[in-house]
This record gives C-alpha cells, sequence and structure tokens, in this order.
C-alpha cells in the first residue's frame, strides 16, 4: 500500500513539527488536539512528556480509527524541575538567567497511534548553556523573540549560540519531533521511507 493510500495525521498545534514532519515527504494532515497540559501531582518530566504525547495522539485517533496519529510532547528539565514555555521577555530572561552554565535534559516523547495500535518512545536530549552575560542573553531575546520555546532558546536558530553542547541520538528531537525514531516507527508501521516520487 502506497503512501498516498496510508491516512498519516499529526496532533499538533505547533509549526516546528509540522515543518520537521515535512523533511519526510509524506502526505499528511494536521489536527490540533484538545488536551489539558496541566501536570499531574507528583508526576515526573519524564512520565509528563510520555503522557502528553500519548493523549495527543488518542484526542485525535478516538475520530479517525483508519489513520495513523502521530503525539509529540516535550519538557525541558533542570534538576528535577520542569520548565515551560515563558510567554514574554521577563519569564524567558529569568528562564536562561537560570539554565546558565547549567545541563537541562529535553524529554521529547512521541507516539504512533492507529486504533488500539500504539507505540510510545522518549528520546532524551542533554543540552549544557554557556555561561552568558545578563546583556548577551537580553541581546538574544530581543533578536529572536523565542516566547512559545521551552528553554526559551531555539537551538536551529541563532540560540544554538547560547549552548556549549548538545547529547542526542536524534538532533531533531530538541526541536520538537524526533524524526530518526519517527521514520523507523513509520516504517514498521508500512510507510516506504524515502518514497519513490509519483509520476507526473
Amino acid at each position: 500500500m502506497s503512501n498516498s493510500v496510508k491516512k498519516l495525521i499529526l496532533a499538533s498545534t505547533s509549526i516546528y513539527r509540522r515543518e520537521l514532519l515535512e523533511r519526510l515527504r509524506i502526505p499528511f494532515e494536521v489536527i490540533p488536539p484538545k488536551v489539558d497540559e496541566t501536570p499531574l501531582p507528583g508526576e515526573s518530566t519524564l512520565e509528563l512528556a510520555l503522557r502528553l504525547a500519548k493523549a495527543k495522539a488518542s484526542a485525535v485517533a478516538k475520530d479517525h480509527p483508519e489513520a495513523w496519529v502521530i503525539g509529540s510532547d516535550q519538557v525541558a528539565d533542570l534538576c528535577g524541575a520542569a520548565i515551560g514555555k515563558p510567554g514574554n521577555f521577563e519569564r524567558a530572561m529569568a528562564q536562561l538567567q537560570l539554565m546558565r552554565g547549567a545541563t537541562v535534559t529535553f524529554q521529547t516523547a512521541l507516539c504512533l497511534m492507529r486504533g488500539n495500535e500504539e507505540t510510545t518512545i522518549n528520546i532524551p536530549t542533554e543540552v549544557t548553556f554557556r555561561k552568558l552575560a545578563d546583556d548577551a542573553l537580553e541581546a538574544y531575546l530581543h533578536a529572536e523573540e523565542p516566547y512559545d520555546c521551552a528553554g526559551s532558546a531555539k537551538s536551529e536558530g541563532l540560540g544554538i549560540s547560547l549552548l556549549e553542547s548538545i547529547q542526542s541520538d536524534d538532533p531533531t528531537a530538541l526541536i520538537g519531533l524526533p524524526l530518526i525514531a519517527l521514520s523507523g516507527l513509520l516504517r514498521e508501521a508500512g510507510f516506504t521511507i524515502p518514497n519513490k516520487p509519483s509520476k507526473q
């Protein structure tokens, strides 16, 4: 069965995940999931990421039982505490000051689901931030305004200059969707990657 016959849905509101999935050149549609992302009492960052990735996929899969649905979630972890999306300059500055010289673990969970079939995994990424002065952090925030990004630094953009090192088995996991892991899951589900281009 060709990729065009199989139905693939990305359960996400993230433009970054959509752009990443487009790299695989598989037809897909995007449906925003309705999920409460509030952490549960005592829930670890890893547990939160895994639960939300599965919840996002499930929220869309229940209305599309014939489709393969991708859900993903990322939680930044500094010493066991979750670091969310800052939303504004002041909170982003506070995050970057807190992470200065520290190593943050970005838990990026991935779920592929169709009906009762489901695989959920996590790809951790260890990111060490440089010890930069406040004026450098302020200059970065004014230049890129990464207020919709957990950890306040976009590694795919100017934010890479704030980092000392990145360690991960899946380089796009840090951006929000681990394509190495996802490619493997999609192949197991019967998708062909790379796929032959269709003849015009």
